[in-house]
């Protein structure tokens, strides 16, 4: 159950924050600030130094708070057994590894392999996949989305890279179960202007909303 209440969490608000920083501190603000902006699945990229640390801490912080927290960047089986006991909820990867599945498989974890091509979808699919990352979308567009789900309407495709509140709608309309958003949403907090970057989170929740309803 706790596996269909994840998937669930993810297409709530349409929305996986992809969180970056230089230090576990820095990466345990971003996450606070984007959580109180309303989005509630949470990724530390493990590009962050000591990334296993910051989801213990987050771990602890959201607690029973409905939250789901998650681990991006995740190359190879060993790194997502680390993420998942650290306390992650859902992998993200940004390829198809058929091992890391597996193991997210095992412990019943919501996993995002990447993929760009049709092939590479099914693939995804094929191998246990709960959702397909489609990355970097950036290099196509929306219109990929409709493109791919041409052949493929029933692929769950969730665009990261180059989403922003100007095309987060079209990337909605066309197709997307939800996006994955990172330096549009970090980068405006990289001074120490956490209360911006929670005011991007909310305008990015409402206009997926918006996207939806319309």
């Amino acid at each position: 159950m706790e596996k269909f209440r994840s998937l669930n969490t993810i297409l709530e608000t349409g929305i996986i924050s992809v969180i970056r920083a230089d230090n576990v501190e820095r990466a345990v603000e971003l996450a606070k600030a984007v959580a109180e902006g309303g989005i509630k699945a949470i990724e530390v990229a493990f590009t962050v130094p000591q990334a296993h640390q910051a989801l213990e801490k987050l771990s602890n912080i959201f607690a029973g708070s409905g939250l789901l927290l998650g681990a991006g960047t995740v190359l190879d089986a060993e790194t997502a057994r680390i993420a998942i006991l650290s306390g992650a909820e859902f992998i993200v990867c940004p390829h198809t590894n058929v091992e890391v599945i597996k193991v997210c498989n095992r412990y019943q974890k919501v996993v995002l392999p990447g993929a760009m091509t049709v092939t590479e979808v099914v693939n995804a699919m094929e191998a246990g996949g709960d959702m397909i990352k489609l990355f970097p979308s950036s290099v196509f567009g929306p219109k990929v989305i409709s493109a791919i789900r041409g052949p493929l309407p029933h692929a769950p495709l969730v665009p990261t890279g180059g989403i922003t509140l100007d095309n987060v709608k079209e990337w909605i309309k066309a197709g997307a179960v939800a996006v994955g958003v990172g330096g549009e949403l970090t980068k405006v907090g990289q001074n120490g202007d956490y209360k911006k970057v929670t005011e991007t989170a909310w305008a990015f929740v409402t206009k997926i909303k918006e996207a939806r309803e319309n």
